[in-house]
Parts: structure tokens; C-alpha cells; sequence
């Protein structure tokens, strides 16, 4: 057993070294030859690597923002979409989460939420789409953003519905406000706001959604006092990620009790967790890229139609030497194997060839700042897949060529003109 390996070992290489000798003195043929091979190969890197960095800078985003969060708004359920609904049917009331803490033992912090855009204006200066948030002081924690300077609301602001306000720094810049605007009054909506602290910048700007945006923050019972029919959704955090869905479910749970609206009904409110979201982007992305994938790859199956096209004529030229060799005892699995080896140098060659293009084409895509791929890469997948399926079509489509070459004649080969 083991003479027979060592014995097959020097013919391996010799075909090999006659395989890669008929490569070199077609040299210009062998290259058109491989175009396809190319062509598909750094298609599938440049398509795969493209997806996996977007899916990776997604799922950054959803991180920054926090795939413990949980959102609640009022919804109009499908038995309802027949009958005109106005909001106020279906708004949350005000003192409807109070106490939900007590009934909701994997959310650790909650909030009602609304936002608006309004023109505030400091003295002279009117500053235009400022977003305006109104919160309970639980968004803190959840939105992980803080007070740099000056306070948080009080426990007295918040039940008072006292005017005050926090600013972020680009709103203080914008109106022109002192380096310290601690106690400087601005006009929101025609009311009077003084100003109690600066918070932090945005953390899960996502996407660079208003990344650059100036913003006002105020109590929402004060917005509530002006507006009792403020229309607010509820912005929650479970006590970790994994306890996301079992958070959401106790608000469900809570919010059906707290309505009036048994189990069989259809609830008119809607709860989502971030991490299902992202569970849910995760396999359409995946989807997405096998597709792409699939698609592209089709290129290749081309470029192996071309492979065979070619062995084919290389068998059409070298009849005459297949038929000397097969005279002088050369074996047909010899013959099979040089043409094999060949088709599948020239798809391996070209593999690696459109391995190397589709890594500079990433290397492209993420040096560009308009398409944001920054994160972009080329996944040792892709590049096994790559090789592993050019290899693939050397082997598919150079079997044809190869056994025709093994089944000629010796007699009407050495004949053939």
C-alpha cells in the first residue's frame, strides 16, 4: 500500500509540471481563459465582504443603542382598521405606568417619551428644528446619557411640571448661550424654560441620525400639564439582554390588565424588545447574503462553461500526442489526470487571481466615506468558499475534456491531422 502512494506521488507532480507547461506556452489563451473565473471570484468576495461589513456596522448601532431597550406605543389594532380611530381612543394615559415596576420584575427602569420639533428662541436668536424631548427621569439610565454640568430634574420638577430644561452643547452653541447657562431662561412653544443642566451627545445616533442635532430635554408632566392630550410612548430597559422577551411579555401582560383587554382580544398597543429586532435583522442579513451570493456565483458556473470550452480545443490540438503517449503505454488514467489537472490549475490560478481583486475592491469600498463600509471585511469564508468552488468547477466541467482525452483512440489518434 504504501509503495503504490510513493509510486503515485511522482506521477502527481509530473502531471502537475506538464499540466502547468501547457498553461505557460498558451500563457495569453490561458488568461482569457480564466477571465470568467475572475471575474466571479472577486464578485463573491467584493459582494460578500460588502454585506458582512453593513451587517456588522447595523448590529454595532443597535449595540450602541442597547439591546436591553424595550418600546411601547398605542397601536390600532387590525379589528379596528375599518372604523375611524382617533388618537386620544388609543393614547396612553397619564398615570398609566406608575406602578408598573411593582408587576414587572425584569424591567429596571422606564419612561414615557415624545418628541417634537419646535423653534426656541434665547433673547434674539430663534434656532429652528431643535428636537425637543420630554422624559421621566428613568430615560437617563435607559439612553445611558447624563448631566455634565448643573442637575438632573428633581423629583419636585417632575411632580410640579416646574418649566425647566436641559440643553445639550450644541443648542448652547446655536443661541449663544454663556459658557455656564445655568439659570438662563429660553421660549419653547411660547412658554418659558430655565435651564438646569447640559447633557450629554447623543450615543445612538443611529446611522448619524441626528448626530449633528440641537436638543432640549423637558420633564413631561410639564408638557402634560400645558397638553393633557400629549400622545407619548413608553421607552423601557430590562435587567439585562437575555431578559428582554420576558420583559416585554410583563409589559403586555400589564398593559392588557391596566386596559381592560382580555388575552383573546387584540391588544391596541404594540411592545417590541431591540434584541428580537436585531435577531430578526441577523437572518434577513444572512438571507440577503446568500443570495447575493448565489447570484454571483452564477458568474462562475460562466466562466466554467469557458473552462470547458477551451480543454476541449486543447484536446481538438494535442490528439495526435494523446495518441503517442497512449502508443508508447501511457495509461488512460494518466491521460485523465493531466487534462483534470490542468482545468483545475487554471480555475485554482484564477480563483486566487479573483481573490486577490475582490480584497482590493473591499479595501476600495472602505476607503470611500460616502458609503460608510468602514467595517468592511473579506471573512475566511469567503475565501475558502471562493477557492473551494473554483477548485469545484476545474474539477466539474474539466472531467469531460479529461475523459475524452482518456477514451481516444491510439490508432485514430495518431491518424488525426
Amino acid at each position: 500500500m504504501i509503495r503504490r502512494i510513493l509510486g503515485i506521488i511522482p506521477f502527481f507532480y509530473q502531471s502537475i509540471a506538464m499540466a502547468l507547461s501547457q498553461i505557460a506556452s498558451n500563457f495569453v489563451r490561458s488568461i482569457l481563459t480564466t477571465v470568467g473565473i475572475v471575474i466571479g471570484v472577486a464578485a463573491v468576495i467584493a459582494v460578500v465582504s460588502a454585506l458582512t461589513g453593513l451587517q456588522k456596522r447595523v448590529l454595532n448601532e443597535f449595540e450602541g443603542i442597547g439591546t436591553d431597550r424595550l418600546f411601547a406605543a398605542p397601536s390600532v389594532p387590525d379589528s379596528m382598521r375599518n372604523r375611524i380611530v382617533s388618537r386620544r381612543q388609543i393614547a396612553f394615559d397619564p398615570d398609566l405606568f406608575d406602578d408598573m415596576l411593582r408587576y414587572t420584575p425584569s424591567v429596571r427602569a422606564w419612561t414615557r417619551v415624545t418628541e417634537n420639533t419646535e423653534v426656541i428662541r434665547f433673547g434674539q436668536t430663534n434656532v429652528s428644528d431643535v428636537t425637543v424631548i420630554a422624559i421621566d427621569p428613568g430615560w437617563h439610565q435607559i439612553n445611558r446619557r447624563y448631566v455634565t454640568l448643573g442637575r438632573p430634574f428633581s423629583l419636585v420638577d417632575v411632580e410640579q411640571g416646574r418649566p425647566v430644561a436641559l440643553v445639550n452643547t450644541i443648542l448652547q452653541s446655536k443661541l449663544g448661550l454663556d459658557k455656564d447657562p445655568l439659570g438662563q431662561q429660553i421660549i419653547i412653544n411660547q412658554k418659558r424654560y430655565t435651564i438646569v443642566g447640559i447633557i450629554e451627545e447623543r450615543k445612538d445616533t443611529f446611522f448619524g441620525f441626528n448626530a449633528e442635532g440641537a436638543e432640549a430635554i423637558i420633564p413631561i408632566t410639564t408638557l402634560i400639564r400645558s397638553n393633557p392630550d400629549t400622545f407619548f410612548f413608553l421607552n423601557a430597559a430590562a435587567i439585562s439582554t437575555d431578559a428582554a422577551p420576558d420583559a416585554a411579555s410583563e409589559i403586555e401582560f400589564y398593559l392588557r390588565a391596566r386596559r381592560g383587554i382580555s388575552p383573546t382580544e387584540e391588544p391596541d398597543f404594540i411592545v417590541r424588545y431591540l434584541a428580537s429586532l436585531v435577531n430578526n435583522f441577523v437572518a434577513l442579513a444572512s438571507g440577503i447574503t446568500a443570495i447575493a451570493t448565489g447570484v454571483v456565483a452564477i458568474s462562475l458556473a460562466v466562466g466554467g462553461v469557458g473552462i470547458m470550452n477551451i480543454m476541449l480545443v486543447s484536446v481538438s490540438e494535442r490528439t495526435r500526442e494523446i495518441g503517442l503517449r497512449k502508443a508508447v503505454g501511457a495509461h488512460p488514467a494518466a491521460i485523465l489526470f493531466q487534462f483534470l489537472i490542468e482545468a483545475v490549475v487554471l480555475c485554482t490560478v484564477g480563483g486566487l487571481v479573483g481573490i486577490a481583486i475582490g480584497y482590493g475592491i473591499v479595501l476600495l469600498l472602505a476607503a470611500i466615506p460616502a458609503l460608510q463600509l468602514t467595517d468592511a471585511f473579506v471573512p475566511l469564508w469567503a475565501i475558502l468558499l471562493s477557492f473551494g468552488f473554483s477548485a469545484a468547477v476545474g474539477v466539474i466541467f474539466g472531467m469531460f475534456p479529461a475523459i475524452k482525452a482518456a477514451r481516444l483512440d491510439p490508432i485514430d489518434a495518431l491518424r488525426h491531422e
